[in-house]
């Protein structure tokens, strides 16, 4: 019989084997258990970190619209006056004025010898040793480098007269330096001229010695009997005497040390004009107004009153006209305020010399339109572009 015909045994069912369960396959990215360390030594473990805390973000600040604008690549930088500089400095204008004055002093130590040069070394070194005081007693630093002090000692001097005594030089210059000057700030504060306010101290003070002339040392006057001289102003104020130009051009005359040459106060003055040290406005309105003024008078009555040209050349006109009037400090800053300050200046003159006391007023002229100066200055300022008075 085949084997497919062959009956199966019949009897209880006897149980299937049960299939082993399929175990999954491990993940490869499943992380893998990291097995602990055993414990080695007394050692403690450390405590866990604690998680850090999220940093709040900061507010950005919001842009600025003026970024957008446009930016040049040199910044602007806003400041006061001055805006225009150049190389010349205080010391530089000052020295230069020094040389400027070299020729009236030369002239002077031609016609009155070493009277002359007594009295310019005293009065120059009594200037220098009042500023170095008076800066060491105000806690400032040394200026002697700077010329002022020795402008105002030269000037000084060329304002006396020769045969004054040289302790008086020298007294005009601490005047001059201390009161005039430091009192009220020093260099850039004084409100007058301190070479004429050490001046008018003397004239003050000691009016006889001020008033006392001499004849130079030439030829000229080689057979003049006597001691004191007068100047030409004085000569015709009193006596109706007048002295011919060519002697008032090159100074054969008595008179102070910067009274001798108009030449030569008039070259330096120049000098001054053509490097820009000085406001030629003022000179040209000082010595025309005296043109003018004293022409007028001397139209009315020639015989009374000298002639224009006179008036320009004689006395101490040149040297307070380009030296003294045109002070940086006490003369106005404005172009007008200039012409204003030369005319008041000559008028003044005109009147002094003519109906005055003294038959010289160019230190008095000069001192009264000093103290207007800020008056002046005030009322000749230009006007800012916008303004609008009140």
């Amino acid at each position: 019989m085949s084997e497919e015909n062959t009956p199966k045994p019949t009897g209880p069912e006897q149980p299937k084997p049960e299939k082993p369960e399929s175990t999954p396959a491990p993940d490869p990215k499943a992380e893998k258990p990291v097995a602990e360390k055993p414990a080695t030594g007394d050692k403690p473990t450390p405590p866990a970190k604690p998680a850090a805390k999220p940093v709040a973000k900061k507010p950005q600040p919001k842009k600025d619209p003026r970024d957008k604008l446009f930016r040049p690549e040199r910044m602007l930088v806003l400041s006061s006056s001055p805006h225009f500089h150049t190389a010349d400095s205080v010391p530089t204008i000052m020295w230069n004025v020094v040389g400027a004055l070299a020729p009236a002093a030369i002239m002077a130590v031609i016609y009155f010898g070493w009277f002359a040069v007594g009295m310019i070394s005293v009065c120059v070194a009594a200037a220098l040793l009042t500023e170095f005081v008076a800066n060491r007693m105000r806690g400032e630093a040394n200026t002697l480098g700077d010329g002022s002090a020795a402008i105002t000692g030269l000037l000084l001097a060329l304002t006396l007269p020769p045969s004054l005594p040289l302790w008086a030089g020298a007294l005009g210059s601490i005047f001059a330096i201390a009161i005039g000057k430091h009192l009220f700030g020093g260099l850039g504060y004084n409100i007058f001229n301190p070479a004429l306010l050490g001046r008018a101290f003397l004239q003050a003070s000691f009016p006889v010695a001020m008033t006392t002339w001499t004849w130079p040392g030439t030829s000229r006057f080689a057979d003049v009997d006597g001691i004191t001289a007068a100047t030409p102003l004085g000569l015709f104020k009193f006596e109706r005497v007048g002295t011919e130009l060519v002697h008032l051009l090159t100074g054969n005359i008595g008179g102070s040390l910067g009274e001798t040459s108009a030449l030569a106060v008039l070259a330096g003055g120049l000098y001054l004009l053509i490097r820009k040290y000085a406001e030629w406005r003022i000179p040209v309105s000082f010595l025309g107004s005296v043109f003018l003024f004293g022409g007028l008078f001397w139209l009315i009555d020639p015989a009374r009153y000298p002639d224009p040209v006179f008036q320009l050349f004689a006395g101490g006109l040149m040297l307070g006209a380009f030296f003294m009037a045109t002070d940086m400090v006490t003369s106005p800053v404005t172009r007008k305020g200039a012409w204003i300050f030369g005319i008041g200046a000559g008028f003044l003159l005109v009147i002094i010399r003519l109906y005055g006391g003294l038959p010289e007023g160019v230190m008095y002229a000069i001192l009264l339109m000093n103290a207007f100066t800020p008056l002046i200055n005030r009322y000749t300022r230009p006007k800012i572009f916008g303004e609008v008075r009140a």
